[in-house]
């Protein structure tokens, strides 16, 4: 049994040797393609069956359009999340480090500090315009949307860090919000416009620290991450 033991130590150690920062950068970019895949039912999908464009589509070719997109995070985080742990032996969902009292802080000071940005952006309290703006059924759909979208930006995030720390051997760095404002900022640019693509950039770095911060428990970070996204 000891035997078995070590030979399975062993092959994972030669498992993880084979791994390089390229393996983990390619998952980053995985994410950031399943955040892509919006962009494909938007601009290509959609418009061509419903014969509408995006700005002109009724509340339930909307509300389908977030189920669809939602079925498509939720597939590519599953399948990464399980790849990540089967093939690359980084499982994600293991419970980290208690977080100390000086890190609840900060991260609360970047929940605060996101939720000043957007009501000085929105003129007023995002969450509630939202609501009043689109009324309940659509408020709600969407923020299920926003849901799952956290979910794939935070994972651009874990794999962006595990990569950068792989070829770099520093850990203390937000290497993963930078890529993830690269990436995630560079779409908005070209989706949006410059000043939401540039808030995009500044706001991954934000949540790629973040993420440090819950001593890179990806529950946790999640929690914190979508409250920075939302308010």
């Amino acid at each position: 049994m000891e035997n078995v033991r070590k030979k399975n130590k062993k092959e994972i150690r030669e498992n993880q040797a084979k791994i390089t920062g390229m393996d983990y950068l390619g998952l980053a970019l995985y994410a950031f393609g399943g955040l892509g895949m919006e962009v494909l039912y938007a601009f290509f999908l959609e418009p061509a069956i419903y014969g509408a464009q995006m700005q002109d589509w009724t509340d339930m070719q909307t509300i389908i359009h977030w189920i669809l997109t939602c079925v498509t995070w939720g597939l590519f985080a599953y399948v990464l999340i399980k790849k990540s742990g089967e093939k690359y032996e980084y499982p994600l969902l293991e419970k980290g480090a208690a977080m100390k009292a000086w890190q609840w802080c900060v991260c609360i000071a970047f929940i605060l500090l996101a939720f000043i940005v957007d009501y000085m952006s929105w003129d007023g309290f995002k969450v509630y315009l939202e609501f009043v703006k689109k009324g309940w059924l659509l408020f709600g759909f969407q923020y299920i949307y926003y849901a799952f979208e956290t979910m794939l930006f935070l994972l651009i995030i874990v794999f962006g860090q595990k990569a950068c720390e792989t070829w770099f051997h520093k850990v203390h760095i937000p290497y993963g919000g930078i890529i993830c404002g690269l990436t995630w900022g560079a779409a908005h640019i070209f989706t949006k416009d410059m000043a939401t693509g540039l808030l995009g950039i500044v706001l991954g770095v934000a949540m790629g620290s973040a993420y440090l911060l819950t001593n890179r428990d990806l529950k946790k970070a999640y929690i914190v991450l979508f409250f920075m996204f939302i308010l």
